[in-house]
């Protein structure tokens, strides 16, 4: 989803934006209607490389393989 964070440079109002086409410069403030937008940067917009989705071991599995490398003890580890 295409959602930003902004913070107003007129009133100072920090919100997030939805912008279906991702333009940055269509966001207006909902307080005060101004278009003196500044994005800012947010931790969700930041991609994770390498990560396994959640509740995947390491081979992207969703439960622990019989034999190495996902079997050693009680958790998955790239060996």
């Amino acid at each position: 989803m295409p959602i930003y964070d902004f913070k107003c440079g007129e009133c100072g109002t920090v919100s997030e934006i939805l912008l279906l086409d991702g333009d940055t410069a269509k966001a207006v403030c909902p307080d005060c209607g101004s278009k003196h937008m500044e994005k800012l940067i947010s931790a969700f917009n930041t991609v994770n490389r390498g990560a396994n989705p959640p509740g995947t071991t390491c081979c992207g599995r969703d439960e622990r393989c019989d034999k190495p490398p996902c079997s050693q003890g009680e958790s998955c580890y790239k060996g």
